[in-house]
């Protein structure tokens, strides 16, 4: 376990900005999907 946060220390450069990417989409989703239910995930790709 703790090679794999070594690993991932290593790695934050890159992997911190994704996770962060992905929690906004989520957000986003969610957000909007209270707008309009029937289409939550529309929005992302208009």
């Amino acid at each position: 376990m703790k090679d794999l946060w070594d690993y991932l220390k290593t790695r934050k450069k890159w992997w911190l900005p994704l996770l962060l990417v992905l929690l906004t989409l989520l957000a986003l989703n969610l957000y909007l999907g209270r707008a309009d239910r029937e289409h939550p995930f529309l929005y992302l790709f208009v």
